[in-house]
């Protein structure tokens, strides 16, 4: 008989969930939401929880369901040839390109930035990223029981600053939801609009590259059939998803209201500063940067880790896990010294194309079962995608990128002929056609006499 767990071991398994996925992206996008989508904050929440939240458990579960060893395990249904070239993006992607980075630079924003000039502010965050980073090789080199004790004390520590931030804004608001019109593509999709900014958390892509370590919790508490893995994955999930979710409601809604008095901030890493220096004054909102900063060391130990001990395994003859994490903290700290608005302007193209690949494996991985893996839905689906998703990269590339490549003779016909293209949903359709094309070609195709 299957073993059950108890509702104690649902507990550390969810808190270990929020704790892998809970960082710096879910902080700081929520609140500049709230300031931009103002009085349509709501159908924003929805999107942005729907790949925010929803997509990464569904990534956990199709890890589970498919009986895959991790990312590279789900990437080699299509062949394994992209299964390295998708497995190595996705990890760049959530680790010294962007999100490794941003740890330091969000930390930064909230917790040092104010504190310094206008004219200084270059040379401080160079500094600051020289030290975070430092902090973090040191720790990823050395296991230590820093990440047992920031586990036990760090988070809680957290949650309640955050609780009591958020709690003191509704009980305070700077203004009303609803006086706010809403900004930019808010106005008229933000349901949309909401959906994408979901991207910006990288939690879909964190879930494929961390979710089998929550499945070999499971695991290890002695379930060991496939389909209580991924029940169990599921209800693990939606207690951390939920806490999630709720999060994101309420920093959006501080966010909406914080709009009346602040207006609409640079990025979200200021606004939450603001917002603590509103309510709590100077040594409230230094004791916030100072959690939070905590909190990014620890996420960029873990992902520089992670990556490190990926790239190392991949690619055994290359270098090793000790140069590899020389390697992507010292990248990070040349990345950081951009800039948050810089990080986030840049992480946006290759999210636009990387998502949407994600969520097409994702979900063929969930169904894969009714047409037995067939390899070939998998590369029907996955070839329209990729295009069409590149096509959302070339969209979203800065302004001046844009014109050196002359994007428009590409993007103006695009928009045209692909229907959700102009709202950044282009993928749909042709991953649509491709499925019926693969499902054709799986139930049509000769059986063996």
């Amino acid at each position: 008989m299957e073993r059950k767990l108890t509702a104690r071991e649902y507990v550390f398994l969810a808190s270990m969930l929020f704790g892998m996925f809970f960082g710096a992206g879910n902080l700081i996008f929520p609140v500049l939401m709230g300031q931009t989508a103002g009085a349509e904050m709501w159908p924003a929440v929805a999107g942005f929880c729907l790949t925010g939240v929803g997509l990464p458990l569904l990534s956990i579960a199709a890890m589970g369901i498919s009986k895959s060893e991790g990312l590279f395990e789900m990437g080699k249904f299509v062949g394994k040839g992209y299964s390295y070239f998708f497995t190595c993006l996705l990890y760049l992607s959530i680790g010294p390109l962007f999100a490794i980075p941003r740890t330091a630079t969000v930390s930064f924003t909230v917790g040092v930035q104010p504190l310094l000039p206008e004219s200084a502010r270059s040379l401080g965050l160079a500094l600051f990223s020289a030290l975070f980073f430092a902090a973090a090789l040191y720790f990823s080199l050395r296991p230590s029981g820093i990440m047992t004790w920031i586990g036990k004390i760090l988070n809680p520590l957290f949650l309640l600053l955050l609780g009591v931030l958020t709690v003191t804004a509704l009980l305070n608001p700077m203004g009303a939801v609803g006086a706010s019109p809403a900004q930019g593509s808010y106005a008229d999709m933000s349901f949309f609009q909401g959906f994408l900014d979901g991207y910006n958390t990288v939690d879909a892509l964190a879930a494929l590259a961390f979710g089998i370590i929550l499945i070999n919790a499971i695991r290890g508490l002695g379930v060991t059939e496939p389909r209580a893995i991924s029940a169990s994955t599921i209800k693990a999930g939606l207690f951390s998803c939920l806490l999630m979710a709720a999060i994101y409601c309420v920093l959006t809604v501080v966010g909406a209201q914080s709009r009346s008095v602040l207006g609409v901030c640079a990025d979200g890493g200021e606004a939450l500063y603001l917002i603590g220096l509103h309510y709590f004054g100077w040594g409230g909102a230094l004791l916030l940067g100072a959690t939070i900063t905590l909190a990014c060391l620890k996420t960029a130990i873990g992902l520089i880790t992670a990556c490190a001990a990926t790239f190392s395994e991949l690619f055994p003859k290359s270098l090793s896990y000790r140069a590899y994490t020389v390697l992507f903290s010292v990248f990070a700290f040349a990345i950081s010294n951009v800039g948050l608005s810089s990080i986030i302007k840049l992480s946006q193209p290759v999210l636009m194309f990387l998502y949407p690949l994600t969520i097409t494996l994702v979900l063929l991985c969930l169904v894969g079962a009714w047409f037995g893996y067939d390899r070939r839905v998998f590369i029907a689906v996955t070839v329209p995608t990729a295009a069409a998703g590149l096509l959302d990269f070339i969209k979203y590339l800065p302004a001046e990128l844009k014109s050196a490549v002359h994007a428009d003779v590409i993007l103006a016909p695009a928009a045209e002929i692909l229907p959700f293209f102009k709202i950044g949903m282009g993928w749909v359709i042709p991953a649509l056609a491709g499925l019926a094309l693969g499902l054709i070609l799986r139930f049509t195709a000769r059986k063996p006499a």
